[in-house]
């Protein structure tokens, strides 16, 4: 579905990104871990479109992506979940979750997503006419991935979703991921919480000084080595 060969990315005369390549198959969940600094969120900003590529190629479902606007991306179908739960706090959490539908014009369409995803998060339908600032911080998370899912993602890219939650509401973002997946939606999760990111993943890839140093299976990268002794502590 996804495929990202070579890519290097810079902020100006910096390099971040080093001939960085990997894959995500349809369905699946694909972790990418690193250490703070390795280039994770410069990755998923470059697949965006939010930074240029200053080389290699990106195809989304056979079609290069690398000189598309990051509008033009989210209508091929990726979508992407920031990190630090953005939400518009002034406004309810249905008005929240309308603005993630805005590439989609039948209201039909947009009424009929927004029941299918309360059905996944039954605690938001309750509370959709109240403020997304009364909400919990696990709560916004949710939010957040709601709004992101009302475009009808095909592959959906979330950037430490667990960043600042505690350990309960991890477990619940987590969940939620797999039932999400289990809908057919194809998930990219960059994350630093290495254990869990790892145990959900179908395959996994270290990010390391913005190269990719080790992929394997998900689970099975939890016995390599250097990701028990540098990660781990084992």
């Amino acid at each position: 579905m996804l495929e990202v060969e070579n890519v290097s990315a810079a902020y100006g005369l910096v390099q971040i990104l080093w001939d960085v390549s990997f894959k995500i198959k349809e369905k699946e969940i694909v972790s990418v871990i690193g250490p703070n600094g390795a280039g994770k969120t410069t990755l998923v900003k470059t697949v965006m479109g939010l930074l240029p590529a200053k080389a290699g190629t990106i195809r989304f479902k056979g079609e290069n992506i690398e000189k598309l606007r990051p509008y033009e991306i989210v209508k091929k179908g990726v979508t992407l979940i920031p990190e630090g739960r953005e939400i518009f706090p002034k406004m309810t959490v249905e008005e929240n979750m309308l603005l993630g539908a805005y590439t989609i014009n039948d209201k039909s369409s947009v009424k009929e997503s927004k029941e299918r995803i309360y059905q996944i998060f039954p605690v938001l339908k309750k509370k959709e006419k109240a403020l997304a600032q009364t909400l919990s911080g696990g709560e916004q998370q949710m939010l957040v991935i709601c709004r992101s899912l009302m475009s009808n993602p095909q592959l959906l890219i979330l950037d430490e979703p667990s960043l600042g939650l505690a350990p309960i509401i991890v477990g619940k973002v987590l969940d939620t991921l797999r039932k999400i997946n289990e809908e057919g939606v194809t998930v990219l999760l960059v994350e630093q919480n290495i254990r869990d990111s790892l145990n959900i993943a179908d395959r996994g890839y270290v990010l390391e000084k913005g190269k990719i140093i080790i992929e394997g299976e998900g689970r099975e990268l939890l016995s390599n080595d250097h990701i028990k002794e540098v990660y781990l502590g084992i």
